[in-house]
């Protein structure tokens, strides 16, 4: 009897075993089939790679356009030659951005993403620019006593919390360039909204950026990409200045193809602009320029426009109606921070614009942390939670159902809010943020993925 026990105790534990292997084989093999190449769903198929062979392509093209054009002179048949070739090198040129334009997602004219070309390196500016951001000192200088002083040192130290893939670029470099319109182009954005200062005018840390404007302007028609403008508070910025850089942006650019126009509910086509801080200018001022009867009215004449106010507190959205704004926009990426980026408030706004023949933009954005210029200002830090904060912003925006979407921002990298490729990377005392347990491209593809959600959506609000 003993040794049945026995028998039987081995013939349990045996069983036991050979379950418990037989369930861990199981496991393997599950997750071994649930395992998806880097590039399924919405991997990245967009690698820099391509970038060499575009630029290869094109300064051939240009060169032997050049020599097209020095041998006019010549015989007819040289210059028969000369031309088939360099259409063969065209061919060959728009061929890879032909094939692009097949793989990447639609552009989404309705969502429109802050772009900043104020970022400069030795290289192609003698000097970094912006990276080496100072670190601005609290107002209350009891405060600030608590905190270090100086500025960023680049390249390993820059002005950001996080550290882009690209490294710390040049805005005039024009891989970089190409490389953004590829990402936002990725991302299933449509309109470019570049930050703009008038010729000779730049930020406090900056150098002027107007002569990039045509630059910006070729790379973005080459995705099918438009550019409108976020016109920033320059010096002693009123009705009679805006109304001669609208003058000049319109006639400098507006022949452009890749100028941004918006269709209005009349049908009219008109260009678009962002004012950054217009709540500083008294609405009488404003007035002037947006109203049929204003001393400086740019209504009715070649160069009127949608011009989209800034909203910071509730009683702004009284002074941009009497100012004659068309609509107006939230920037901040902190839910919370002011009213109009609070997401609670944005169903009253579009409440409020609907009466009031106004468009509401809100802008949502993946995050906000600007502790790397701001040391001071952690408690306006917004996590990211892997995305989720991003996602929750996009959320309140389509329960409002606006006619456009903005994301603030594709690089802003002082503020933590861009949604550009980003790197883990560790040097020295400092360790930046990154997106991790994703990929350098998550926001972009979370970006794709509710600019198709929002697309849909808005063909049932039409129907």
């Amino acid at each position: 009897i003993l040794n049945d026990d026995i028998m039987a105790r081995f013939r349990r534990r045996t069983c036991v075993i050979l379950l418990l292997f037989i369930l861990f084989i199981c496991s393997i093999m599950m997750a071994l089939k649930t395992l998806r190449p880097d590039r399924a769903g919405f991997g990245d198929p967009f690698g820099l790679g391509l970038l060499p062979e575009l630029q290869q392509r094109t300064v051939l093209l240009d060169s032997k356009q050049n020599s097209l054009n020095r041998a006019q002179g010549d015989t007819v048949t040289r210059v028969s030659n000369l031309h088939s070739s360099a259409v063969n090198t065209m061919k060959a040129s728009i061929s890879p951005v032909k094939k692009l334009e097949e793989e990447l997602s639609s552009p989404n004219y309705n969502f429109h993403i802050f772009y900043y070309t104020w970022y400069g390196n030795p290289q192609f500016d003698g000097k970094y620019i912006h990276w080496n951001h100072p670190l601005l000192p609290h107002w209350d200088p009891k405060i600030a006593n608590n905190y270090p002083k100086g500025r960023h040192n680049p390249p390993e130290d820059i002005g950001a919390n996080f550290y882009p893939e690209l490294g710390s670029y040049s805005s005039k470099d024009p891989t970089v360039i190409e490389a953004h319109m590829k990402q936002m182009r990725s991302a299933s954005t449509g309109v470019i909204v570049l930050s703009w200062y008038p010729p000779g005018m730049a930020d406090e840390n900056g150098e002027p950026t107007d002569d990039l404007v045509p630059v910006v302007l070729d790379h973005a028609h080459k995705y099918n990409l438009k550019v409108t403008f976020h016109i920033e508070p320059y010096k002693d910025r009123d009705d009679r200045s805006m109304y001669h850089n609208v003058k000049y942006i319109i006639d400098r650019y507006g022949s452009h193809p890749a100028f941004y126009r918006h269709k209005t509910s009349t049908g009219r086509l008109l260009p678009m602009f962002y004012v950054y801080d217009s709540y500083v200018t008294i609405p009488e001022i404003w007035a002037n320029l947006l109203t049929v009867s204003g001393s400086q009215s740019i209504r009715n004449t070649p160069y009127d426009a949608l011009f989209i106010a800034l909203l910071v507190e509730e009683r702004h959205k009284h002074d941009i109606h009497r100012s004659g704004f068309d609509g107006m926009y939230t920037y901040f990426a902190t839910n919370g921070f002011s009213y109009g980026s609070s997401h609670h408030n944005w169903a009253s706004l579009k409440a409020f614009c609907d009466s009031n023949n106004l468009m509401f933009i809100p802008s949502v954005g993946p995050g906000y942390i600007d502790t790397s210029i701001r040391p001071w200002n952690n408690h306006n830090t917004r996590n990211r939670v892997n995305g989720k904060y991003y996602e929750t912003a996009f959320s309140a925006a389509l329960l409002v159902r606006p006619e456009i979407i903005s994301i603030t921002s594709f690089n802003e990298w002082h503020e933590g809010t861009q949604i550009e490729k980003a790197v883990p990377k560790r040097t020295g005392q400092v360790v930046y943020l990154d997106y991790k347990p994703h990929k350098p491209n998550v926001y972009l593809e979370l970006t794709q993925k509710w600019s198709e959600k929002y697309r849909k959506e808005q063909e049932q609000w039409l129907m």
